[in-house]
């Protein structure tokens, strides 16, 4: 069984756009049940980026302690070589995209595969995106269309 680790942007822009719970309330309740059969994870980092809106996805997420998992040694050990090969994946101005490499280092841990919204980006932007540091790690990866699909979640 594959394991998904998901980006904050997944859980942000589901939430306030097209998997509004009020209109794909399945989409949460499946998440939940995936959440608890350690199928689908979040770092805490996640979660921090989410707490910092404090709106009704942080109201969800607080409430679902088992979304959110623990950093290890193997994890920071990851994540020191991704920062150290990749500093720009984390945006200078106030600290955005702080998530992003523990994203990637869980993942690579854990042999997860990421889900995100980000999209490869050229090289000569500033900004290192998660697919590009994801190909180059040999990490999978895919966006959250991808992910409701190859779960066959339902919307409704």
């Amino acid at each position: 069984m594959e394991l998904y680790c998901l980006d904050t942007n997944v859980l942000i822009e589901g939430w306030n756009r097209y998997y509004s719970i009020r209109i794909a309330p399945n989409y949460w309740t499946t998440l939940d049940r995936l959440a608890m059969k350690k199928r689908v994870f979040c770092t805490m980092e996640v979660k921090r980026e989410i707490k910092r809106k404090d709106d009704t996805l942080y109201e969800w997420v607080k409430n679902r302690p088992h979304l959110f998992w623990e950093v290890d040694r193997e994890v920071q050990k990851n994540l020191r070589c991704i920062m150290k090969e990749y500093p720009a994946i984390v945006s200078q101005c106030r600290n955005r995209n702080a998530a992003d490499p523990w994203v990637i280092a869980h993942a690579l841990t854990l042999g997860a595969i990421v889900v995100t919204k980000e999209e490869p980006a050229s090289m000569r932007i500033t900004k290192i995106k998660i697919p590009h540091v994801c190909d180059k790690l040999g990490v999978p990866w895919m966006n959250d269309f991808q992910f409701v699909e190859e779960l066959k979640i339902r919307l409704t």
